[in-house]
């Protein structure tokens, strides 16, 4: 694998994200947040040939973010009905796997993790007043077993 020099290059501009889900959707969202991995860590108590105690941290369980997706509210219904399916207690039938890609300004798409298995925990509507004029921002959440950055 090639090593990218740091200082070529600039960091990538977010303009618009995609989202694709197998046989769920295809939709673009304005934020998406929680695309990552933490490995716990555990405090391991250790002591030495000459009593000394010490701590040694040492991996433990590898966890991954709640995946949360926000954009324009729309005539689209892909994900209250996936969403609905889970509500039932279909969740194994219903879990997907799926690519978010990062798009720039040119439209080009610049970066994309892909997750594994799936499933909307929570999804809501748009906080409504009528007195500003903002758009209508729906939220779903996605819960998964895994996510990697694959571009």
């Amino acid at each position: 694998m090639p090593v990218t020099d740091p200082i070529k290059g600039d960091p990538f501009q977010s303009f618009l994200f995609g989202i694709k889900i197998d046989k769920v959707s295809n939709a673009y969202f304005m934020e998406i947040g929680g695309v990552g991995s933490e490995t716990e860590v555990i405090d391991h108590k250790v002591v030495g040939e000459k009593g000394q105690e010490a701590v040694r941290k040492i991996p433990g369980r590898l966890k991954w973010g709640d995946i949360t997706l926000k954009r324009g509210l729309t005539g689209n219904l892909d994900f209250w009905d996936w969403f609905k399916l889970v509500e039932a207690g279909k969740i194994d039938e219903n879990r997907r796997d799926g690519t978010i890609t990062m798009y720039n300004q040119a439209g080009d798409a610049v970066a994309e993790w892909t997750f594994d298995k799936g499933w909307p925990s929570k999804i809501s509507g748009p906080s409504i007043k009528s007195d500003t004029g903002q758009i209508g921002v729906e939220e779903m959440t996605l819960v998964h077993e895994g996510i990697r950055r694959t571009k």
